[in-house]
């Protein structure tokens, strides 16, 4: 089951692959260790929240030319939310996604220790792929006024929003 509300063609191609169902090695050509996860139902709460904030970023980096690397990549760093090519530059996204401000914006909970493990796992990300091209770090913040909701949703994009 698809997480209510999320694009119906969220993660069409991953690397190539199709994404329709469970985890797939994150490169089959070299059997890296990392690997992607695909949109999956899960529990209430915040983290198909979560899940969801990241399907809309990721419909939303699509709708302007940004051409998706991988979803929810993990490896013994951390995890990245969004891969994604914005032309030539790769671009390590972190979606944050809140119906309220009361405790502060979403960019705020990318803390200096979150941005040191994005940035490790970036580096990792990098070797595995042996790729050498310009990288930076965005955070995607989603807003919406209830869980799942599409009305009233907006997506700020903060390119370069940390070094």
């Amino acid at each position: 089951r698809p997480l209510p509300g999320a694009p119906a063609q969220l993660f069409e191609e991953v690397g190539g692959k199709a994404v329709s169902g469970g985890p797939v090695k994150k490169d089959g050509m070299t059997g890296g260790a990392g690997t992607e996860k695909k949109p999956v139902a899960l529990s209430k709460g915040g983290r198909d929240e979560g899940r969801w904030g990241e399907a809309l970023a990721a419909e939303y980096l699509r709708q302007r030319g940004y051409r998706l690397a991988a979803h929810s990549y993990q490896c013994r760093f951390g995890e990245i939310d969004l891969i994604a090519w914005d032309g030539d530059i790769l671009c390590f996204v972190e979606v944050k996604t809140r119906t309220n401000t009361d405790m502060g914006l979403p960019r705020e909970y990318v803390t200096p220790a979150k941005q040191k493990r994005l940035k490790k796992t970036a580096l990792y990300y990098l070797s595995q792929k042996q790729l050498d091209c310009p990288a930076r770090f965005d955070v995607a913040e989603v807003y919406a006024d209830s869980p799942y909701s599409r009305e009233n949703t907006r997506i700020e994009y903060l390119e370069n929003a940390f070094e």
